[in-house]
Order: structure tokens, then C-alpha cells, then sequence
């Protein structure tokens, strides 16, 4: 396989978490093919220090491999309080791809302390067929539950409160998360970034 048609976008993910949220905000015209579409079940690495250093070492590894446009992405959520963490180690800040695990670490550690606030970062890194890089970032602020609450969304959504709400990610619905998100504004950007190309 060594083309995509012009209505589908490869997103170097192995996340179908990722894959169906980003399929919700994208154009109906536009279809997300991911690895899995691919059959490609190789780790990709992510040995950067920040959140754009990963995403173009995930888009490049998969371009290499595949010779065809995609994009990846990294995120992060960033805690005021605990000077930055767990920003670009979110996907394993206790050791383990357990956000369960993650987010009561997350909560330990704010314990007893009233600065709540924090922001989630996504960066999406494009390479496009001439091999141009392009970033699109999306952030959203807000501050940390005292507890984790609510079933939706995935990875610190239980734990996070978006800026001039009072629940989680996890308890909104996901029309209300589309709106407002990281990763929404990200893709936003992207798919503006896109559209005037076509």
C-alpha cells in the first residue's frame, strides 16, 4: 500500500480511543485510517523530551515505513502544582500504560494541595507527501478533581475539569468534549490546514 486516497487521512496511532474520537471531529468526507487499517502492530517509539519531538518521531517512523502522507500526535496534561507533570510521560506516569494507575498516582500527589490548575497540550505533526512537517497545537485549561468521576472519554478525562465547567471529561458528553477539547482544537487547525489545500 503506498497511496491514500484524497477523502482518508492516516493517523499513526495504535489508540482506537484516539481513532474513534478524532473520527467524530473530522468531516463526514474525511475517513481516519489508522495502523491497526494497515495491519502494522509495530511499537512506535517515544524517547522525546517534549511533546513535539514525540509526535514528529511517530509520524516519521510511520512515514518511513508506509511513503505516505499521515500524521501522529502526542498529548500531555500539565499540572501547575507538581511543576509540569506528568506532561510529555502522561501515557506512563506511574510506570504503566494504566491511566487507572495514572490518574490515583495524579491524586496522591495533589493531596491537601489547593492549586488545582492545569492544562492538556495536543500536538498533531503532519508530513505530507513532499515530506513538509507541519504542528497544530491544541490546549485547553482547567484544574484537577478531587476524585476521579465519570466513564467517558479515556487516559486523565475522570480527573480533569475544563475551564468554566464544574465536571470532568469523563462525566461530559462527548458533544460537549468535541467543542472544547485539546485534541478537538488540534484537529481543528489540521483540518483547516487541509481544506485550503484541496
Amino acid at each position: 500500500m503506498n497511496h491514500l486516497s484524497a477523502d482518508k487521512l492516516l493517523f499513526a496511532t495504535h489508540n482506537p480511543a484516539k481513532v474513534s474520537e478524532l473520527s467524530r471531529l473530522v468531516s463526514p468526507s474525511k475517513k481516519i485510517v489508522s495502523l491497526a487499517d494497515l495491519n502494522y502492530k509495530d511499537e512506535i517509539p517515544e524517547t522525546g523530551d517534549t511533546l513535539e519531538e514525540n509526535a514528529l518521531q511517530k509520524a516519521q517512523t510511520i512515514f518511513k515505513r508506509f511513503k505516505i502522507p499521515c500524521f501522529s500526535d502526542d498529548s500531555g496534561l500539565f499540572i501547575e502544582a507538581l511543576n509540569g507533570e506528568p506532561g510529555v510521560h502522561s501515557a506512563h506516569y506511574s510506570g504503566k500504560r494504566d491511566y487507572r494507575i495514572n490518574n490515583q498516582l495524579v491524586l496522591e500527589k495533589l493531596a491537601g494541595i489547593t492549586n488545582r490548575k492545569a492544562y492538556f497540550k495536543t500536538i498533531f505533526c503532519l508530513i505530507e507527501a513532499d515530506e513538509k512537517t507541519t504542528y497544530f497545537e491544541g490546549i485547553v485549561n482547567g484544574s484537577i478533581a478531587e476524585e476521579s468521576t465519570g466513564e467517558n472519554g479515556f487516559g486523565y478525562d475522570p480527573i480533569f475539569i475544563p475551564e468554566g465547567h464544574t465536571k470532568t471529561f469523563g462525566e461530559l458528553s462527548a458533544s460537549v468534549k468535541k467543542a472544547l477539547s485539546h485534541r478537538a482544537r488540534a484537529t481543528e487547525k489540521l483540518i483547516q490546514y487541509l481544506g485550503a489545500k484541496e
